[in-house]
């Protein structure tokens, strides 16, 4: 991942951000959501905050982000079934 990663104050600052959530939200708040900005960016924020600030990512970093997370390289917990 070679971009520096930057962020916005709050995620309300992303005016006419469609944010949406992913497909395996459990409806209670305890998910990330995304969405496209300009620049080609993609802002990620916190469902249960909001306002809090959001992460912003180019392309090729979240990409090469969620193949990491896909090819459980990260070192982190195991994978749920």
């Amino acid at each position: 991942m070679s971009a520096p990663l930057a962020h916005v104050p709050s995620s309300t600052d992303l005016y006419g951000a469609r944010w949406r959530r992913s497909s395996r939200s459990t409806g209670m708040n305890n998910c990330v959501e995304t969405a496209r900005v300009d620049g080609g960016l993609l802002a990620v924020r916190d469902s249960k905050h909001v306002t809090r600030p959001a992460l912003l990512f180019g392309a090729d970093t979240w990409t090469s982000f969620l193949s990491a997370v896909r090819d459980e390289a990260l070192g982190g917990a195991q994978r749920r079934p």
